[in-house]
């Protein structure tokens, strides 16, 4: 009966939690830097002398084309389905949570297969 209990009541904490709203409109979202409608559109969200944060949003059906980077970089989905891929026969699913590690000089691209929201860490 105790276990009963605790599952109830973390049950109804669980629902509460999600039916509350913020308190003000000031809340920073991803998505707000993303506010022209592009097939591809970045945003620097974070910069320093050595690296720098990318908010990188690809709308469903498009392409951030074919590129190399100079530097290592991270890359992380937040939100969607986004697929990479690169001149070495790698292909990766990107949905949130999943990250990729991109070496420098190797040709890559991202194909968005649901509107994706990523972020791009050099």
């Amino acid at each position: 009966m105790k276990n009963l209990s605790i599952i109830l009541i973390a049950a109804i904490f669980v629902m509460s939690c999600k039916s509350v709203k913020p308190i003000n409109n000031n809340t920073m979202h991803l998505k707000n830097n993303h506010t022209e409608i592009k097939d591809v559109s970045t945003h620097l969200v974070f910069n320093t002398q050595e690296n720098k944060v990318v908010s990188l949003q690809i709308l469903k059906d498009k392409q951030l084309k074919e590129h190399t980077t100079k530097v290592p970089a991270f890359l992380v989905c937040v939100t969607g389905h986004a697929r990479y891929s690169d001149e070495k026969g790698q292909s990766i699913d990107l949905l949130p949570g999943n990250y990729v590690n991109i070496e420098p000089n190797v040709k890559h691209w991202v194909d968005a297969l649901e509107t994706s929201n990523l972020l791009l860490v050099k």
